[in-house]
Parts: C-alpha cells; structure tokens; sequence
C-alpha cells in the first residue's frame, strides 16, 4: 500500500506556494471594488536582520516570498 501524496506536492510545490497561488488565482477572478481591496492584501513587508557574537547585523527589508529566507 502507497502513502498517499497531495496534488501540489506531485506538481513540485509546496504547501505554502500553493496557497500562495490560490490565493493570487482567486483576488484575480474577483470583480471591482472588491478586487482592489482583496489585492491590498496580498502586499507585505518585513525587515530580516542576522545575530553574531551576540550582536544584530544589518537590517534588509524583505517584500518578496522569493527573498524570505535568504540570509542577510
């Protein structure tokens, strides 16, 4: 007997990329006013910093899923 796989993860995604596209997928078959405000959402932003020695690093600003994550 097989485990049984989710369809994202057959397709290569993962959970929270497919979310992600859902998500994008359904705030773009919305119709006005309810669209915009749907998309206000979808915006986001956080500053990453790095600890050494005890101490903080530079901060970087992170606006993407594709640069969370990356080391400062």
């Amino acid at each position: 007997m097989s485990t049984p796989t989710t369809f994202w993860r057959i397709a290569g995604m993962s959970y929270t990329q497919y979310v992600t596209r859902a998500a994008t997928a359904v705030r773009n078959g919305l119709k006005e006013p309810a669209k915009t405000k749907a998309l206000q959402h979808e915006t986001f932003s956080y500053n990453a910093a790095s600890w050494e020695a005890g101490k903080i690093g530079p901060k970087k600003q992170v606006n993407k899923l594709t640069n969370a994550g990356i080391s400062v």
